[in-house]
C-alpha cells in the first residue's frame, strides 16, 4: 500500500464520473476542514500482508492527524501511486477497514465515493509535515 498525505485546512469533493458499476449512483459532495486527506493505493501483494498492512496505515494516519491536532480523515482511493494495482474488492474492504479502526479511537472519517472520479479542491498546509508519503 501506499499513502500520499496531505495536511488540508479544506478539502472539499464533488463525484464526476463512475468508474466501477457498484455503490452509490451518484453521490453527493463533500468538504472536511484541517484534515489529513490520505489519497492511498492498495496493491496486488497486499492481500498477503493484510494485517501488517492495515496496522502501518492506520498508525501513520494518526501519526499525521495528532501532528495537527486534527480528528478528521479523509480517505480517497487513488490508483496512480503504484503499477501494481489490486482487486478493487481489495482496496475497498482494506479502506473500510481503516475506517473502522479510525473511527474506534475518535476519529470522524469522510471517504470519498470507491469506484468514482472526483474532482476536488484542496488547500494544502505549508509546513513540510503537511505532505508525507509512505510505502508501507
Amino acid at each position: 500500500m501506499k499513502l500520499l498525505m496531505f495536511y488540508c485546512p479544506e478539502f472539499w469533493f464533488k463525484p464526476f464520473a463512475r468508474t466501477l458499476d457498484r455503490g452509490e449512483e451518484r453521490p453527493e459532495e463533500a468538504e472536511a476542514h484541517q484534515a489529513v486527506v490520505v489519497f492511498y493505493h492498495v496493491e496486488a501483494e497486499d492481500s498477503e500482508k493484510r494485517s501488517s498492512v492495515l496496522t502501518k496505515a492506520t498508525k501513520n494516519i494518526k501519526w499525521l492527524a495528532r501532528k495537527f491536532g486534527s480528528t478528521t480523515v479523509v480517505l480517497h482511493s487513488f490508483n496512480h501511486l503504484s503499477s501494481s494495482k489490486s482487486d478493487p474488492d481489495l482496496a475497498s474492504e482494506l479502506a473500510a477497514e481503516i475506517r473502522i479502526r479510525l473511527e474506534k479511537v475518535g476519529f470522524q472519517v469522510l471517504e470519498t465515493p470507491f469506484g468514482w472520479l472526483n474532482e476536488w479542491r484542496m488547500h494544502v498546509g505549508g509546513e513540510s509535515l503537511a505532505k508525507v508519503f509512505k510505502e508501507l
